[in-house]
């Protein structure tokens, strides 16, 4: 009962600072510099046209009534058409978003089960070389610069070995032959993933590698381990069944918001790679002032960001029967 209150509380808390979001996008995006009016209206448009299509998008109005309409939009679930594509926004973003979801999802996926199994293994072995050279090898790759690290991998398995291709996420002649089969296209895509997604793992297992050991070995100082031990239990079941479920509560957390903010593509990383999902989809709105994709795509990410820290704060008390709220 105390837990379905506390969802029940959440929940109204994030309905509030979803709110406080959607409000304060309104408004940040039309203080931020840039006109996309100017963007919008072609040279050779006449001013009645030009006219025409400014009202029509509704940039004719005082704010508070585009606020309005733009709260009235949101319940309706119409978010506009995008100012750059002059295509639905709902439509763009449900072509980018599920290649974000395939490339980060993965990635984050992969890193957390590598890093927590080594994690384990680092803590048992503290002060051992299997211990030295994980946390070493974790510190090293964790504090490599994102963008860098990209190039790096591209110069040298794009371009110098020629594995992998440099960019994108198809090949056309594989994607406009008639005769592909959907094995050849689930190749391609995974082809050209390979890069991405091996840059992304070197730079986030190291996270969780570290965030294990550190709670793993706070975990087997706990009395609870060494009545484990009295036992006659083995160090096999003491590590994985009993310190590993408790040590892993700090790394839920931290794959919990990662899940989360992967939702907005790493837009670095997108960029470099010329991956077609929504943080590049989101860099491009920003930069042409399309408010309609990038209050959406804002949105989007706050939306599963706030949802995340629920699940993770009920998974804690399904992983901790000591944790009640």
């Amino acid at each position: 009962m105390e837990t379905h209150r506390f969802v029940i509380r959440r929940l109204i808390q994030i309905a509030v600072i979803f709110f406080v979001i959607l409000t304060a996008l309104f408004f940040l995006f039309r203080l931020a510099p840039g006109d996309p009016v100017s963007r919008m209206v072609d040279p050779s448009m006449t001013p009645e046209d030009a006219r025409r299509l400014i009202s029509q998008l509704g940039l004719d109005q005082p704010a508070w009534k585009q606020y309005l309409i733009y709260l009235k939009n949101f319940c309706t679930g119409e978010f506009g058409h995008s100012f750059h594509y002059g295509r639905p926004v709902a439509e763009i973003i449900n072509e980018r978003l599920p290649n974000t979801i395939l490339l980060f999802t993965t990635s984050i996926i992969l890193a957390a089960l590598v890093g927590i199994s080594w994690g384990k293994l680092a803590a048992w072995h503290k002060g051992k070389r299997m211990d030295v050279g994980l946390t070493i090898g974790s510190l090293v790759t964790h504090t490599l610069f994102l963008p860098w690290l990209a190039l790096i991998m591209i110069w040298l398995f794009g371009y110098k070995l020629r594995w992998v291709p440099i960019t994108g996420m198809i090949s056309e002649d594989v994607w406009l032959d008639p005769t592909s089969t959907f094995w050849a296209k689930s190749a391609d895509i995974l082809h050209h993933m390979l890069l991405p997604l091996a840059t992304l793992f070197l730079i986030h297992f190291g996270s969780y590698l570290l965030i294990m050991r550190s709670s793993m070995l706070d975990t087997l100082g706990e009395d609870y381990i060494l009545t484990a031990r009295a036992k006659g239990l083995t160090e096999k079941v003491i590590r994985s069944r009993h310190a590993a479920r408790n040590a892993a509560l700090p790394v839920i957390t931290s794959l919990g918001l990662s899940l989360a903010f992967s939702i907005n593509g790493g837009a670095l990383t997108e960029t470099v790679f010329t991956w077609p999902g929504i943080g590049r989809e989101l860099v491009s709105a920003v930069s042409h002032n399309d408010y309609p994709l990038a209050q959406a795509s804002f949105l989007l990410i706050a939306a599963v960001v706030l949802v995340s820290n629920l699940v993770v704060d009920v998974l804690y008390a399904y992983l901790d029967p000591r944790i009640r709220y």
